[in-house]
């Protein structure tokens, strides 16, 4: 499918309409202040209009500098303990990875605060409610399988019907 997106139809899509999922991100107990949300927006054609905001990232070893950090969608909706039942990363086709429909854009902090938006044409809301949202402590690599070597599980937030 082609299509053109322009920067006024993202910004009419986040102001006019209201998220059909979201997810609230806590942090772990080693990052208990790391909070934000993720919101997921239906758009005119296939895909989705992901949008996240978060607070309080640890903040990088070499000073205020931004820092990086993965970013995925995960199979299961359990951000119980230390994330550990999130499973894999959500993968419907069975692809390598950073081809998984769950691999998302990494997230850059600057000074603890990350926000970002961006199209994906491999998510559809309908198949990733009750999955989670994971943030990992490294930014993914893009080549190790299974998973990008992104390290660590520091925030997780299961995808919901949006109530707002």
């Amino acid at each position: 499918m082609s299509f053109s997106i322009s920067h006024h139809t993202i910004l009419n899509i986040l102001c006019r309409n209201r998220p059909r999922a979201i997810a609230w991100i806590t942090g772990s107990k080693d990052f208990p202040e790391l909070n934000g949300t993720v919101r997921f927006y239906n758009l005119p054609y296939d895909g989705t209009l992901i949008e996240a905001e978060l607070f309080n990232l640890p903040d990088s070893t070499n000073g205020n500098m931004q820092t990086f950090f993965g970013f995925h969608i995960h199979e299961n909706g359990d951000c119980s303990g230390t994330f550990e039942n999130t499973g894999s990363h959500y993968d419907p086709s069975g692809a390598n990875h950073p081809f998984h429909a769950g691999d998302m854009p990494p997230l850059m902090s600057d000074n603890g605060y990350a926000w970002t938006a961006f199209y994906d044409a491999h998510v559809q809301i309908s198949e990733i409610l009750n999955r989670s949202v994971v943030i990992h402590r490294m930014p993914d690599d893009f080549k190790t399988q299974p998973a990008g070597d992104a390290g660590e599980k520091i925030a997780c937030g299961v995808i919901l019907p949006s109530r707002m």
